[in-house]
């Protein structure tokens, strides 16, 4: 799972990316039942045997904690193709290889971006680095207008303290303003940079002008990874994985120091005074929603790239046919990532680099001295693995009436490389029905010993309600259900586990997405996360429950509807696949 650093930032950046599926009919979602055969009998077994043999090669030493561009992901990439060949999976990547090619590129940007803001016919012209500021990665030369501008106040969606500007409005190609950059009373720094985000992810807005820089760009990784100069490498505006010319939404910021007068003169037609709107954002005091009539904005997006690096790494892809004429043209997309953070070099000598970012000190083990590698076996070695376990599953049985087509994710850790990289490149987006991510399922959260049956469903509701009952219904069926928890669901969860793996990448284009999890443990992101520490009976169950909810979905005779209600199954909400809980999701 993704670095703190990245946790904060990359959801920023990379939420607002995405065009919304075209909805289907709610009547269909609620009306229609998710009906499949029982499962069958010869299907693969899910083994802890295998899973252990796999994982404790996978998160051994001599892979180097795996890193993204490093060698020891070379080598995990090869075992696990070689593993997928051996199951009996096509090859899924280019060339008939199981590889995926993932270009990283290092971008300079020159950019000459403008915003006109015309209010009841008179205009002014804003330039890029004078009173707004553009992102470096704008995308592909465009302009376009937007007469339909609303102003959300503190543009938060924050249920922590019940705080939602975006209740009851229909934003979707709408352009929004909004104040206080550091939200209302009760509100975080980082509830209010992520909670923006995913809001807006949600309504689907064209353009956004904000008082600080929210960034809505794609493909940028980490923060603290753009414009960076070492000895090895020139300095760069950004990082992508993609096409430099994709179109994306606008975003502004609007510099403090010359702020007043874009404000004032942006809300002259509105009946409202700026310096009373100003007044209670910088007081953190409840602030208004309301339309800015007379205003029109126009997005000149104009940027000059040059491409001064450019890095490949590696997603190996293998596909399960399905056994459909029809269906089989439409896939269920399985992941996990399987890079890690590497070694840590010692901090001092002429040759010593930092750890990578995020990441704890090295820990000493038993029998060394300093062990300096992230081994990654839960994070997401064990993602990696169960995947390995579902597919083998798949191929002991009756083939699939859709395609599954099973991802190993490079560049996770740097900012969501493979899986943004995939859910751009890979297929086209309206024919993939639903993605399901593995990341860190393998423990208990927090090493206690009541998490034991606990699994983490992120995303599940948010743009399919059928999945979510057909995941719940999945659960239901097991020989010994396990406890559906929907905590890390809720947008108030400090973890914001929504945005931070690869189901967001998906998410970002539509597609209906569940990520499962058991949560965080004090070896995350340590060289402490072994092989040793994995409760391997638990993730087996977690990979059947993963299984039979694929299997469900890829003999669906049609897409699980997507009704993009959002999130409501929350903090505190544990079912075990009640029929109760799947009734008041439809309702």
């Amino acid at each position: 799972m993704m670095s703190r650093s990245a946790r904060v930032f990359a959801p920023v950046r990379f939420a607002l990316t995405f065009v919304l599926a075209a909805l289907v009919s709610v009547g269909l979602a609620t009306g229609r039942q998710s009906k499949t055969a029982p499962a069958p009998a010869n299907a693969g077994p899910i083994r802890t045997a295998d899973l252990e043999r796999w994982l404790t090669f996978l998160s051994s030493d001599q892979l180097e904690g795996r890193a993204t561009l490093a060698e020891g992901l070379v080598r995990a990439g090869d075992y696990l193709a070689a593993e997928a060949r051996a199951l009996g999976m096509e090859p899924g990547g280019d060339s008939g290889t199981f590889f995926q090619d993932v270009k990283v590129l290092g971008v300079k940007s020159e950019n000459h971006s403008t915003l006109t803001v015309e209010v009841n016919g008179q205009a002014r012209v804003f330039k890029h680095g004078d009173v707004v500021s553009f992102p470096k990665n704008v995308g592909g030369k465009r302009s376009f207008t937007v007469d339909q501008v609303e102003f959300l106040g503190y543009g938060l969606n924050d249920p922590a303290i019940r705080h939602d500007d975006f209740a009851g409005k229909d934003l979707k190609g709408r352009a929004v303003v909004w104040l206080g950059p550091r939200g209302p009373k009760g509100s975080t720094p980082f509830s209010a940079l992520v909670g923006r985000a995913e809001a807006v992810q949600q309504a689907g807005v064209a353009a956004v002008i904000s008082p600080t820089a929210i960034g809505l760009v794609t493909g940028v990784a980490a923060a603290g990874r753009g414009s960076t100069k070492t000895p090895q490498a020139p300095a760069i505006d950004f990082t992508t994985v993609r096409h430099l010319d994709d179109p994306m939404p606008a975003s502004v910021a609007v510099n403090a120091d010359k702020a007043d007068a874009f404000y004032t003169f942006l809300f002259s037609g509105s009946g409202v005074k700026y310096s009373d709107l100003k007044a209670k954002a910088v007081a953190q005091e409840p602030l208004p929603s309301f339309t800015l009539r007379g205003v029109k904005l126009t997005f000149n997006l104009h940027a000059d790239y040059t491409v001064v690096r450019t890095q490949t790494t590696r997603n190996v892809v293998g596909v399960i046919r399905g056994s459909d004429p029809v269906l089989s043209d439409t896939y269920l997309v399985l992941g996990a990532h399987y890079d890690h953070l590497g070694v840590a070099q010692p901090r001092s000598g002429a040759a010593g680099t930092k750890p990578p970012a995020g990441a704890a000190k090295p820990r000493s083990k038993p029998g060394a001295v300093v062990d300096r590698i992230f081994n990654g076996a839960d994070d997401d070695g064990s993602g990696s693995v169960a995947l390995l376990s579902i597919a083998k599953a798949f191929l002991g049985g009756p083939r699939p009436r859709r395609t599954l087509v099973f991802v190993w994710f490079a560049g996770e850790e740097r900012g969501l490389w493979g899986s943004r990289y995939h859910a751009n490149y890979g297929l086209p987006s309206d024919t993939i029905v639903a993605m399901l991510n593995l990341d860190m399922i393998g423990r208990k959260r927090g090493n206690r010993p009541e998490e034991a049956n606990k699994v983490y469903p992120v995303g599940s509701d948010r743009i399919s309600t059928e999945l979510h009952n057909i995941n719940v219904e999945a659960n239901a069926s097991l020989s010994t259900p396990l406890t559906l928890d929907y905590e890390h669901n809720d947008p108030a969860d400090t973890e914001r586990l929504y945005s931070r793996s690869d189901h967001a990448s998906y998410a970002s284009k539509g597609i209906p997405v569940i990520g499962f999890t058991t949560g965080m443990h004090p070896d995350y992101h340590r060289v402490t996360d072994s092989v040793d520490r994995i409760d391997f009976p638990k993730m087996a169950r977690i990979a059947e429950l993963v299984y039979e909810t694929a299997r469900r979905v890829a003999n669906l005779d049609h897409a699980p509807v997507r009704d993009n209600k959002g999130p409501r199954a929350g903090a505190h909400t544990t079912r075990r696949g009640s029929s109760a809980f799947t009734c008041m999701a439809r309702s």
